[in-house]
């Protein structure tokens, strides 16, 4: 690799990309379910605000669709390339002596 070409690493990998558009996807689909119910009539009360789809259905959906997204975080698709490499033998910087300190 040349010294002036700059390699872009993106923080996910295609996979978690898929899942998370998924769970973005089902909390839209929640929000939908959630809409409706009102009256055309102001002075009219509608007991579909109350309706099961809304009270119950739709915060399902919308919690299972952070569910799915946070699992897309999470997600590592390649288990064996996070792991650290243990075996270097360069001391840590605080174990380096201090540069013009004197004592």
């Amino acid at each position: 690799m040349k010294n002036n070409e700059i390699k872009t690493h993106f923080l996910f990998e295609k996979v978690n990309y898929k899942i998370l558009l998924i769970g973005l996807g089902v909390i839209a689909l929640g929000f939908i379910l959630m809409s409706g119910g009102g009256s055309d009539d102001p002075k009219v009360f509608s007991d579909a605000i109350f309706n099961w789809r809304r009270i119950r259905l739709a915060p399902t959906v919308v919690l299972i669709g952070f569910g799915v997204t946070i699992y897309a975080i999470i997600k590592n698709p390649n288990p064996t390339e996070a792991t650290i490499d243990t075996t270097t033998t360069e001391p840590f910087p605080e174990d380096k002596a201090i540069k013009n300190f004197k004592k």
